[in-house]
């Protein structure tokens, strides 16, 4: 939690700064931002299956498993954290450039082959330390930038207090449910090193 309020803060803050910033030089941003959120979703879910489910055993991981896992809680929620959510909060705001951007269907070439590269490292070197603070930053300035892409012209105060509302919730949940919940769903109890 600590690291989603300082990720939304953070937010804030370059949204003031680039108040002016225009939908398409967001999108391009966005499309930078949300393909590093997924290699370091895929890193970080996949090195937690792979620490509680194998290293303790001193075995590599089921490649299909782990590329099973790290693909679904990476794509999947990162897809909600910075697609779906913020698009929800795009349309409740009325945001007048307001569109779901989803993009492992938009940027495939791009997001699902770093998804792929997240899940290779983890295969080899597992570690969740570090990548669970920059994913949590990484994801919240991809979901700001989905919803600058939206903002039109002209933002309210009462519209900043609503998008740090919007990344606040678009990162915490999905980000804790990728990192920690959905890849230990897979682990047997007993099998946790």
């Amino acid at each position: 939690m600590p690291f989603t309020i300082l990720g939304a803060i953070s937010g804030i803050v370059i949204m003031l700064l680039f108040r002016g910033l225009s939908s398409d030089v967001s999108y391009k941003i966005f499309y930078i931002l949300h393909p590093t959120h997924v290699l370091l979703s895929a890193l970080v879910t996949a090195s937690l299956f792979s620490l509680h489910k194998c290293a303790g055993k001193k075995i590599k991981c089921n490649i299909f498993a782990l590329l099973a896992i790290g693909f679904v809680g990476s794509i999947g929620i990162a897809t909600l954290s910075d697609s779906i959510i913020p698009y929800i909060g795009e349309t409740m705001l009325n945001m007048p450039h307001r569109e779901a951007h989803i993009g492992f269907l938009e940027e495939a070439w791009i997001v699902i082959p770093l998804a792929l590269v997240g899940i290779a490292i983890a295969y080899f070197r597992p570690m969740t330390k570090f990548p669970h603070a920059g994913h949590v930053f990484v994801s919240t300035w991809a979901s700001l930038f989905h919803m600058m892409m939206a903002k039109g012209e002209c933002v309210s105060c009462f519209s900043y207090v609503a998008v740090f509302f919007f990344l606040f919730i678009a990162v915490w949940i999905p980000c804790c449910i990728s990192d920690i919940v959905f890849p230990l769903l897979f682990v047997k109890k007993g099998e946790h090193v």
